[in-house]
């Protein structure tokens, strides 16, 4: 008889999941506390408008592909990707414009036309971070760094000798101060500090490969946005035989003689062999398991950043903005390091655009457009959000209206909105904070808690807030990993 797994929460983590122990031959039962599967990949819709819960630019493609293809079946069958070119498009307070491309001659050619930054700085910036994201990624992306095991692969001690060039006793801003000759450089590469929810300023320069995939492989957009992602993963589980039950609040996680047996939901036990948890690490342990001895020193980390996002229908296009994904920029730094540092400080130093009905029509009302906005804000500390979304709402449309001649706020004919009090709500992730702890810290990646317990038995964990981290490549690689752990 095959052993039962239960999983709690069908985020991208928890599908993927489900997807890889039911294709090994578990029976796998999935619990959702909400009515739709999906998490943050989920979907939005509003008088004839659609939205992704987040952002939809969609990077290494190859893991989702290879997840279609383990369970025997065609990716096409299911889903279709088209990369971008260009892959965004950068407005700057000072009235430059760029885009950046996976083409890196091409990117640092038109870095060098519009900035003035010496090609060769970028193409030098550009190799050295692919090569830390290839000489790093089995460590830190495909293994676990809690087992001893892992240290003694050939290919992963053959990385640890280039630790060294990893830049982890800088900051990235640091070493994008010591790359780059222009100020708009700096601040376009310090961007992606945002990918993991942390500060340029704070966490070590080893971060910077988070923009290696986007400009060695490209930005990709699926055809339905990302909530494509979560209902091929889903329509994978259920093919593959998983339940799952909505509405479905897990509310304990019963441990007997040190191992995990099951759940208890709408107080019934329900048995398992395994358990397996989606739901934020902080409150699996706060809320689930209040019983049992909590990991304080990593519940205690620094938590990542939140966001505002705004959902607009607009009701009409915008040839001027006419990339899909579109960052519109502050001109100093002092703006970000005040949204870092002071958390009970609302600033506004990059509105990202994302406008998919560009590639999908039907995303919008004829002759309109859907926009997704997000600011990367400090995660809920007790900030009257209502007062600083309203302030938001305002400069991001006096923002928007300055760089593309047109007065956005006319054109808005609906909006919904999320900020940190609704992503917990909605999605369990604790204060707001989108990626779990922030990546602030030297030691961060070490201090994310491990895809099992090291206390209880049959207990595992994947998503966003366990290792190797948050965004939707890197969840399903969680689960990989926890995957990987549960078939030793």
């Amino acid at each position: 008889m095959a052993k039962k797994v239960i999983v709690i929460g069908s985020g991208v983590g928890g599908l993927a999941t489900a997807v890889r122990l039911s294709q090994r031959g578990f029976e796998v039962e999935v619990f959702e506390a909400n009515e739709y599967f999906g998490g943050k990949a989920t979907k939005l819709e509003k008088d004839g408008y659609f939205w992704g819960f987040g952002p939809s630019l969609f990077t290494m493609p190859h893991l989702l592909d290879e997840l279609v293809t383990l369970c025997g079946k065609k990716p096409e069958d299911y889903y279709h990707y088209t990369k971008l070119d260009p892959v965004c498009k950068y407005f700057f307070g000072n009235g430059k414009q760029v885009e950046t491309h996976a083409d890196k001659e091409k990117f640092a050619a038109e870095a060098e036309l519009v900035f003035g930054e010496p090609k060769h700085n970028t193409l030098n910036h550009l190799t050295l971070i692919e090569k830390r994201f290839s000489m790093t990624e089995k460590l830190f992306l495909h293994s676990s760094l809690h087992k001893a095991a892992t240290y003694l692969d050939k290919d992963i001690f053959a990385s640890l000798g280039f630790i060294p060039k990893m830049g982890l006793f800088t900051t990235m801003d640091k070493e994008h101060e010591s790359v780059f000759e222009t100020a708009e450089m700096q601040q376009l590469f310090n961007r992606y500090a945002t990918y993991n929810g942390s500060d340029p300023y704070q966490c070590p320069a080893t971060m910077n490969v988070t923009a290696a995939p986007e400009y060695s492989d490209g930005g990709y957009i699926l055809s339905g946005g990302m909530p494509d992602l979560s209902r091929t993963l889903y329509q994978l589980a259920t093919e593959n035989g998983v339940k799952f039950h909505f509405d479905m609040a897990v509310e304990k996680i019963i441990v007997e003689n040190g191992k995990a047996t099951g759940v208890w939901v709408n107080g019934a036990k329900q048995s398992a062999d395994i358990v397996v948890s989606n739901m934020d690490v902080w409150f699996t342990y706060k809320k689930l398991m209040k019983d049992q001895r909590a990991p304080e020193r990593i519940l205690q980390q620094p938590r990542s950043t939140s966001a505002i996002i705004f959902y607009w229908g607009m009701d009409r296009t915008f040839d001027n903005a006419d990339i899909h994904n579109i960052f519109f920029s502050a001109n100093y730094k002092e703006e970000f390091e005040v949204t870092f540092g002071q958390k009970t400080v609302y600033h506004d130093p990059t509105t990202y655009l994302f406008v998919s009905s560009k590639h999908q029509p039907q995303h919008a009302t004829a002759g309109g457009e859907n926009w997704f906005i997000v600011l990367n804000i400090p995660n809920n500390e007790g900030q009257d959000w209502d007062k600083l979304i309203a302030e938001a709402r305002i400069h991001v449309q006096q923002k928007l209206s300055k760089h593309l001649g047109v007065d956005v706020a006319q054109h808005i004919v609906c909006e919904q909105v999320n900020d940190p009090r609704s992503i917990e709500a909605k999605t369990s992730s604790y204060m707001g904070s989108l990626y779990g702890n922030s990546s602030n810290n030297l030691m961060a990646a070490f201090l994310r808690h491990p895809n099992f317990s090291r206390e209880i038995d049959n207990l595992y964990f994947c998503g966003g807030s366990v290792h190797p981290g948050g965004g939707v490549p890197v969840c399903l690689l969680s689960a990989k990993i926890t995957d990987s752990l549960i078939k030793e």
